[in-house]
């Protein structure tokens, strides 16, 4: 039986869509698999934002998806993950934990005996970055603040370049998660960091936390890059997932960073809105995989 001219265009339109159908279906699932292979983010998460998941099994699922890291974790913890082909990329446990910090001489005693010890485990373990903090004003004016955080930190410069790893202040807002605390502007961490002097001792720029204190993060991201050891996510505002329902562009930020030269890691520290937590953590991955 003849087919009609309309009838044949009709099966041809049919056949050609399916066709699309067929190539944008394994052009998805070609992607989807390529998560976290560019290998121009090193990617890394912390492990506080997944409380109802093991660490074992955070460690599984995120090395399926393009996690190197998983972090702020104590040295305790880091086997767990190292036996999975991760590593932790920033390490945690410093005493007096964010409020009370290296601007205060009166805590130096106790963080540097904790630094002292643990300094040669994290180097034993193949890890280098060891978070620090400046503690809260409590009153005290930002210079004193640099003043003492600058003492604290020369006096641990020996034993971190002796184990070759490097102390990381972490850059925190102080208007909406962390009133009060001193380090708060990218500018009083780089004006520390210009009075120690030294590359054992580094910024963990925030981006979530510096949005909300500061804004213009790409031109941050460009200006001070050489003082920033480290990068963490959230989106803004409310710290959750990092896609179109937040302000942040983070593919674009990603790419200022890769601009960089940036060898380091990016880690995720949203805190998942949605039930399926590991699909946020998944898209996150995705997202800044540039």
């Amino acid at each position: 039986m003849k087919m009609s001219r309309r009838s044949a265009i009709a099966t041809a339109t049919s056949a050609v869509a399916a066709s699309a159908a067929a190539s944008l279906s394994q052009r998805l699932s070609a992607a989807e698999a390529a998560i976290g292979s560019k290998g121009r983010i090193h990617h890394s998460v912390c492990k506080w934002c997944y409380p109802k998941i093991e660490l074992e099994a955070l460690a599984l699922a995120g090395k399926e998806f393009g996690l190197r890291s998983i972090e702020l974790l104590e040295v305790k913890e880091i086997p767990t993950v190292q036996k999975h082909g991760l590593t932790c990329a920033m390490v945690s446990g410093i005493p007096g934990g964010i409020t009370k910090g290296l601007n205060r001489v009166e805590n130096h005693d106790a963080i540097a005996a904790w630094f002292e010890a643990t300094a040669p485990a994290v180097a034993k373990l193949g890890c280098e970055n060891i978070i620090c903090f400046s503690g809260n004003r409590a009153g005290q004016s930002d210079e004193d603040g640099i003043k003492n955080c600058a003492v604290g930190l020369k006096r641990l410069l020996s034993i971190a370049e002796k184990h070759k790893v490097v102390l990381v202040m972490e850059l925190l807002n102080s208007k909406v998660n962390h009133a009060d605390y001193q380090c708060d502007l990218s500018k009083w961490g780089v004006a520390l960091c210009e009075a120690v002097g030294s590359e054992r001792f580094k910024l963990l720029y925030d981006i979530y936390h510096m949005q909300i204190m500061e804004g213009d993060v790409i031109a941050t991201i460009k200006k001070h890059h050489q003082w920033f050891a480290h990068y963490h996510t959230g989106g803004v505002p409310g710290r959750h997932e990092i896609d179109e329902t937040q302000e942040l562009n983070y593919p674009a930020i990603m790419q200022a960073i890769v601009a960089t030269g940036f060898k380091g890691h990016v880690a995720q520290e949203f805190i998942p809105a949605r039930p399926d937590v590991l699909a946020s953590l998944k898209q996150g991955v995705r997202i800044c995989d540039v």
